[in-house]
């Protein structure tokens, strides 16, 4: 079953319904240029009310090792995703699990990719001004190439209407939306029926309860 993460969550009602309806991770910005930067203080706020086995991701650019491992010791973060420039040498430096974020515009887009050993590569679409968020889809066979490369986590304009096609196509360790499931005009809330609608589809989950209803 495709791994789940909620990613840009800022209140802690988003993450407990996340929880609830079976996310696997939870992502958290840490990038001040986004519309869903967190700050320190709030995120620790969250975290610290969450129930175990939840995973917790900081999502930085290009950002100092320092002030990423003080912010991941601070907040208890399980996990670091790196969306900037970072080298390999600086995924290497940092103590705990590395997800590199690469920005998908063509089969070219591959190459650097392969200069890197981490936990998981996120991919997502490539846009002029955005690192993500941006709510746009990319060629998913390039996407599936990947995974010969290793554990493919799925972002980029995903969303209740497309995750199942997409999980189908691509077969991704996991799957990554934020956009996607906000509410509309507000990129800091996420609207919980769409969640939890894209979460039961991403999983199967749905087509479970169907059958069950079936057999009843």
């Amino acid at each position: 079953m495709v791994k789940v993460k909620i990613c840009g969550i800022t209140n802690i009602e988003d993450a407990f319904a996340a929880i609830e309806f079976g996310a696997d991770a939870l992502g958290f910005v840490f990038y001040k240029k986004s519309p869903r930067d967190l700050e320190i203080k709030e995120a620790k706020e969250i975290i610290e009310k969450l129930p175990p086995f939840i995973t917790t991701v900081g999502v930085f650019a290009d950002e100092p090792i320092q002030e990423i491992e003080r912010i991941a010791d601070h907040c208890s973060l399980n996990i670091i995703q790196l969306h900037g420039n970072e080298s390999q040498e600086i995924c290497n430096s940092l103590r705990c699990r590395v997800i590199k974020s690469f920005r998908i515009r063509d089969w070219d887009s591959l190459e650097p990719i392969a200069k890197y050993r981490v936990s998981a590569y996120l991919l997502d679409t490539y846009t002029e001004d955005k690192l993500g968020g941006t709510g746009q889809v990319f060629n998913w066979d390039i996407a599936r190439e990947a995974k010969r490369l290793g554990r493919i986590i799925l972002a980029g304009g995903l969303n209740p209407d497309n995750v199942e096609m997409a999980v189908k196509h691509v077969m991704p360790y996991a799957v990554d939306v934020s956009s996607g499931i906000e509410m509309e005009g507000n990129k800091r809330r996420k609207d919980h029926a769409k969640m939890r609608l894209f979460i039961e589809v991403a999983k199967g989950l749905w087509r479970i309860e169907s059958k069950k209803r079936k057999e009843i």
